[in-house]
């Protein structure tokens, strides 16, 4: 049985692993371990970086996003983002990111001050988008740029 909940700390362990894969499966990189370890936790002690949530099957951890927050001054309100979506290789295909994101959708649609869900989705990985546009997402609206410093 599939089961969708906000991540524990005690999901941390998974949930670096899962950094590290998707990582190295979606980028190539190897990321410092220590690193990701220490940026995991911090969302977990700094909540206002964001929320994990996790889907269990039978009981195991099997996949986990991050949400963080943008405020919409054009709708007064928050947009959810999506990020850091891993889901293990062995149970995709089965629906499991559509129910994670069932869930977080309904979790949006409850609470009125939230505005909607957005996600970026690097170009070469068309699986995902697939599966985002099966969803009822689009990639039409908006295009990513972005700086990032080098370590």
């Amino acid at each position: 049985m599939n089961k969708y909940r906000k991540a524990s700390p005690s999901d941390a362990p998974s949930i670096v692993d899962f950094q590290m894969r998707m990582a190295r499966e979606t980028e190539r990189l190897e990321l410092d371990r220590s690193t990701v370890e220490h940026g995991v936790h911090s969302v977990f002690e700094q909540p206002h970086r964001g929320t994990y949530h996790v889907c269990e099957v039978d009981g195991r951890v099997v996949g986990s996003l991050m949400i963080i927050t943008e405020w919409s001054d054009w709708r007064n309100g928050e947009v959810w983002w999506i990020h850091s979506v891993f889901i293990e290789p062995e149970f995709r295909g089965r629906g499991l990111f559509a129910g994670m994101y069932e869930y977080i959708k309904q979790a949006v649609q409850a609470e009125p001050k939230l505005r909607g869900l957005r996600l970026y989705v690097d170009r070469s990985n068309t699986s995902a988008q697939a599966v985002y546009q099966k969803l009822g997402m689009n990639g039409e609206h908006y295009r990513l740029f972005e700086w990032m410093k080098t370590f």
